[in-house]
């Protein structure tokens, strides 16, 4: 549909992890977004506001049906405050597939798996 890179942002809530922070004018979707590159290659970067805000996170936590104890590391970092922050990840060898035109991204892993090879 494009010819150049489109960002998609606010998924619905339900679609994405707990730890996305719920956007505060409309509460049905979260701060995140997805660089899709063009052609098929599909998302080359990822990224989210995180939910700095204890109460609101475990809540979240519940409504995914998960067990907040799993996740008492990760609420302590937030239980005295935390500040508001984002991350994002970007997939290296899918950028550097769809800079270089290659239609495999095996050809852009340094060492990919492969049924014939065995790396010891």
């Amino acid at each position: 549909m494009h010819d150049k890179p489109v960002f998609v942002t606010h998924y619905p809530k339900e679609a994405k992890a707990f730890y996305m922070k719920i956007d505060r004018d409309n509460p049905k979707v979260v701060l995140n977004f997805d660089l899709l590159a063009p052609e098929g290659f599909g998302e080359i970067i990822g990224g989210s506001v995180r939910e700095d805000d204890h109460d609101i996170l475990l809540k979240r936590i519940e409504e995914k049906g998960l067990k907040a104890a799993n996740y008492q590391w990760y609420l302590d970092l937030r239980k005295f405050g935390s500040v508001p922050h984002g991350g994002f990840g970007l997939g290296v060898e899918r950028t550097a597939a769809w800079i270089t035109g290659e239609k495999h991204i095996r050809q852009c892993i340094p060492f990919p798996r492969m049924m014939e090879k065995t790396y010891i």
